[in-house]
């Protein structure tokens, strides 16, 4: 008895099962780095499930703000890797569909959910962002730094200018 040689549909369908399963296995492998027991937790698997589709964030493997400029598509938010936000900010765009309110859904958490998200983003964004040192003028006590200015009642300007 002769052996009948694959058939091409079948062997067709198979690949793609396999490539299918590599590509899944391999898509998010890095997942959230916050412990489970952490209070962080719920608010890094909300981020993931609700706003990975459009920002950036290493600690929970999200992928979704542009790389390049001109790659760049309008729903790319902003990447939360290198953008520190503070609670107050987070939840005011949570509420108000981001900060120009044109692509970001509003309320797309509420409730609770809306400030474990907030809470985890303040602890977890801006952990790649450069580190700007900041230069006092201590040569004369209570003297503006160089470069900076002052803005008196009648909203003149006082202090020096970069150099």
């Amino acid at each position: 008895m002769k052996a009948r040689p694959p058939r091409p549909r079948l062997v067709a369908a198979l690949v793609a099962v396999v490539v299918g399963a590599a590509c899944l296995s391999a898509c998010g492998t890095q997942g959230i780095q916050v412990s489970k027991s952490s209070p962080y937790y719920k608010g890094a698997a909300l981020f993931l499930q609700r706003c990975s589709g459009c920002h950036t964030l290493a600690t929970v493997g999200a992928e979704g703000s542009a790389t390049s400029i001109k790659d760049r598509l309008r729903t790319n938010g902003p990447n939360f890797d290198f953008r520190k936000e503070q609670y107050a900010q987070v939840i005011y765009a949570i509420h108000n569909g981001g900060f120009s309110g044109a692509i970001m859904p509003q309320n797309i958490v509420v409730g609770v959910e809306a400030q474990e998200v907030a809470e985890f983003l303040a602890k977890y964004s801006g952990l790649q962002a450069p580190k700007v040192p900041v230069i006092e003028n201590t040569a004369i006590p209570g003297a503006p730094a160089e470069g900076t200015s002052t803005t008196t009642t009648e909203g003149t300007s006082t202090g020096t200018a970069a150099k």
